[in-house]
């Protein structure tokens, strides 16, 4: 009951982001992010509504699909990747949300068994800590992208700096949601280029106002 109440905050206070920002709740995907959480504690939260679950690491993805995978879930891998661990888990993925090279796109290209929906993560910011693609290799990598036809680039990811203030976060949210129009509007065959995944429990209604349609949820669900 203790966790359906707390999913129910969750979802109320993203239902009063989406109006807010003049959007229906319906166009955005709360991803829970169930890193800190066993598959126990994950479990509650599909029960109590959660349909997409998010985790960093594969051998902790790998634990929860194995527990839930007879539950209505849509997976989601949202951190980094190594190559060598890509043949481990990425045809057990829904959405991969941290592509970040042309050699990981390669080797999800050689391990997939049906195509991938990813996201391009993209470091906006320019923290040296973060992952991602800078806004100008950006465009210089989407030909060899392209050539990955078992590889759909549904949108971009990006992440905040935590300490951000409230302009700083509303500038990379937009620039992050200009620059999935402009990779749009190219028209690649393997990019609809949807979707943007940005906003976490911190930050997400700012996130929501700059047109994020999927925000990875952890510690409001457990808090």
């Amino acid at each position: 009951m203790e966790m359906k109440s707390q999913a129910d905050k969750v979802f109320e206070s993203v239902a009063n982001a989406c109006q807010k920002a003049g959007r229906s709740a319906d166009s955005l995907s709360v991803i829970a992010v169930t890193k800190y959480v066993d598959h126990n504690i994950a479990s509650q939260l599909v029960e109590a509504g959660v349909r997409h679950i998010g985790e960093n690491r594969v051998d902790k993805f790998l634990d929860k699909y194995e527990a839930l995978k007879d539950k209505n879930v849509t997976w989601h891998l949202i951190g980094s990747l190594q190559r060598r661990k890509v043949k481990d888990v990425i045809n057990y993925v829904d959405y991969f949300h941290a592509l970040d090279s042309v050699k990981l796109a390669q080797e999800i290209q050689k391990r997939a068994q049906h195509k991938i929906k990813c996201f391009l993560q993209v470091n906006i910011s320019g923290e040296e800590t973060k992952h991602g693609f800078s806004i100008e290799e950006l465009e210089k990598v989407l030909p060899e992208l392209e050539k990955c036809d078992q590889i759909e680039i549904v949108g971009l990811m990006t992440m905040a700096p935590i300490e951000a203030d409230e302009a700083t976060l509303v500038a990379i949210f937009k620039q992050a949601k200009q620059l999935q129009e402009t990779v749009k509007a190219k028209k690649i065959k393997n990019m609809p280029m949807t979707e943007l995944s940005m906003g976490m429990s911190g930050d997400f209604p700012l996130a929501i106002q700059e047109g994020a349609t999927f925000i990875r949820i952890g510690t409001a669900f457990f808090n």
